[in-house]
């Protein structure tokens, strides 16, 4: 049986995202953590559980104070560093495993802080896409239950949170892997909830969040291969096409035929991975009725020409 799928669920089927938690943080203030530039492809998340922590974002921007129910992702990967709000020099820090996580400890007499630190992994090339579309920094406010404002996204993203941390805590059987999966729930949850929100973040969530422009973005996730023209794109959102060029440019920062390219490649990718899966079908299945075309793009979006791609991953020649 057939049925419609929603656009951010299909652009989670394109992404290869596995999620870890990996560090459960008890401090005491004073105390502070520094973490360096992530490798390409791994996005570290830290969610706030009980306290506040200051958090000081790359290339040195405006820090942000977070509280307990926050959540922030760092889609790019910048270094950054948390730290209490005292500044005083931070108190000496003992790390010790415990079944499933690494627990973080200081002998801080302040204002007491617990924190859940991990990454979320994005193979290549879609990593691409999240420094493309996402904001360096993505904050999640919590939203207290019941208060005017609050989506249903907030609210079932503090049940989650709520559920990661009990599972941090007690190393029951099957935790490591419960908690890997509820962190890649986490990724899904946290990019529903800032396009719910009442001032979306730039980008791809921006859009989302525009009730007017939504449509054109679910028509080209739904169906990427259709030849979609800026006039057919402008209609479905109810606007002239300048007016949409000017307000998809605006809210992205790119264009929506950039955005659809993106889309076709990131499917291609995906395409290229399985064996006997010629080049010409591929183009086909994403839109190109010219395979010299085809390669063209690939090759300008993802760095490489289709056949060196496949031969990364199944070590098949195709020219």
């Amino acid at each position: 049986m057939s049925h419609d799928v929603d656009w951010l669920s299909r652009f989670l089927a394109t992404l290869s995202v596995t999620g870890r938690l990996e560090i459960r943080c008890s401090y005491g203030a004073p105390w502070d953590i520094t973490y360096v530039d992530s490798p390409p492809g791994e996005m570290p998340y830290h969610l706030v559980i009980q306290g506040s922590a200051v958090l000081e974002p790359p290339t040195r921007g405006e820090r942000i104070t977070l509280t307990a129910g926050d959540i922030v992702l760092m889609p790019r990967g910048g270094a950054h560093v948390l730290r209490d709000a005292s500044g005083l020099p931070p108190a000496p820090v003992n790390e010790r495993s415990v079944m499933n996580v690494l627990l973080s400890e200081n002998e801080g007499e302040g204002d007491r802080l617990e924190m859940l630190c991990g990454r979320f992994v994005i193979a290549e090339p879609h990593d691409r896409w999240l420094r493309h579309y996402l904001p360096s920094v993505l904050v999640v406010r919590a939203a207290k239950p019941g208060a005017e404002g609050e989506t249903p996204a907030a609210a079932r993203l503090q049940r989650l949170v709520s559920l990661m941390r009990e599972e941090s805590i007690d190393g029951g059987l099957g935790g490591y892997a419960l908690l890997n999966a509820l962190s890649s729930a986490l990724f899904a949850l946290v990019l529903r909830a800032s396009s719910e929100a009442e001032a979306p973040p730039s980008g791809l969530l921006a859009l989302a969040g525009h009730p007017r422009l939504a449509p054109a973005i679910s028509a080209m996730f739904n169906d990427p291969a259709r030849p979609w023209t800026l006039p057919e794109l402008a209609a479905l959102s109810s606007m002239s096409r300048a007016t949409f060029m000017r307000r998809f440019q605006e809210g992205l920062g790119r264009s929506a035929s950039e955005l659809l390219q993106d889309i076709r490649m990131g499917l291609a990718a995906n395409q290229l991975k399985q064996p006997g899966r010629a080049t010409e079908v591929v183009a086909e299945a994403v839109g190109y009725q010219s395979v010299s075309a085809f390669r063209r793009v690939f090759t300008e979006r993802i760095g490489m020409t289709p056949g060196a791609w496949r031969r990364r991953f199944i070590g098949t020649i195709d020219a």
